[in-house]
């Protein structure tokens, strides 16, 4: 019986840490399930917020009847949670009050995300640190090319974007007035395309159609692709493929020593009703590459 009594005994002390660990691992668990709401909660707030950069809390009542145009502050919509409000005197003035929740006007205008100010962005509904965090970007050599890039700014919220969509403009390159600084800008072109695309203009006289990038060396679909969305063509002097003699016609890159010779030899000999580059290729003057590509330049009208 003794024996018994003591085995009992010896047991009593682990059944007692058997239940002190076994309620320590349930408040863990309690307190790890606890910590996972309060940063789910924290994250789903950060989002919600980000999808309304265009609103602004107003702790202080005087600033949101400045904001509001000097409306009283009976006006003002109370929401959220009592507050500690500290306004000008000594700490001891602090008051409970309810943040009020105003929408900053906002506008909406047409603007180049590349140089709008500042001042601008925060016009059109960007909070000053969004703004600032624009220009940052654009300082550091940051470029929108179209406006889908500005879409993809991490300030930029979805449902910011698609109220500015159709005030977004960004000029597009124009590459018979671009320099090679300008031309480096576009997608897939460095510097070694960009010094090509301005001396092949120089060879041209002017490009007469955006198409003509693919001349250049290497410029093949794909590049063009990627960019042709990007520039624009303004207009060329015309060639003057009727007038010149033949020494300036041989100095255009779609055009040989001989077949500059022949331009003139057919002018010379053709009435001025067959002057067409077509007319040329038919006659056997310009070859079948050349009168295609001469084809796609500005030529000056017989008699013009």
């Amino acid at each position: 019986m003794e024996e018994g009594k003591n085995r009992k005994e010896s047991h009593s002390p682990l059944s007692a840490s058997f239940k002190t660990g076994a309620i320590a691992l349930v408040f863990l668990i309690i307190g790890y399930e606890t910590a996972l709401f309060i940063h789910k909660a924290a994250v789903t707030r950060l989002e919600a917020n980000r999808a309304r950069p265009d609103t602004v809390f107003v702790v202080d009542r005087a600033l949101a009847e400045t904001i509001l145009g000097g409306k009283g502050p009976e006006t003002l919509p109370e929401t959220g949670p009592a507050v500690i409000r500290k306004p000008s005197g000594p700490p001891s003035d602090a008051v409970r009050t309810h943040p009020e929740q105003i929408r900053r006007k906002v506008e909406s205008f047409r603007f180049d995300p590349n140089t709008v100010s500042v001042e601008d962005l925060v016009r059109l509904g960007f909070s000053g640190k969004q703004a600032e965090a624009i220009d940052r970007y654009r300082n550091k050599g940051g470029r929108f090319r179209r406006p889908a890039d500005f879409a993809k700014s991490y300030v930029v919220a979805d449902s910011v974007y698609e109220r500015l969509a159709p005030y977004i403009v960004i000029p597009r390159i124009d590459i018979n007035r671009a320099d090679s600084a300008a031309f480096e800008t576009l997608p897939g072109i460095g510097p070694w395309f960009a010094a090509r695309m301005v001396a092949y203009r120089n060879e041209l006289g002017g490009y007469s159609c955006v198409e003509q990038l693919m001349e250049i060396y290497r410029f093949d679909r794909e590049k063009f692709d990627g960019l042709k969305d990007l520039v624009s063509c303004s207009e060329a002097a015309p060639f003057d493929l009727w007038t010149l003699p033949e020494e300036e016609l041989s100095r255009h890159p779609h055009l040989s020593r001989a077949e500059a010779h022949g331009v003139v030899l057919y002018r010379a000999h053709q009435p001025r009703s067959e002057w067409t580059v077509e007319g040329l290729r038919k006659a056997g003057v310009l070859s079948s590459e050349h009168a295609l590509r001469l084809s796609l330049c500005r030529i000056a009208v017989p008699g013009e």
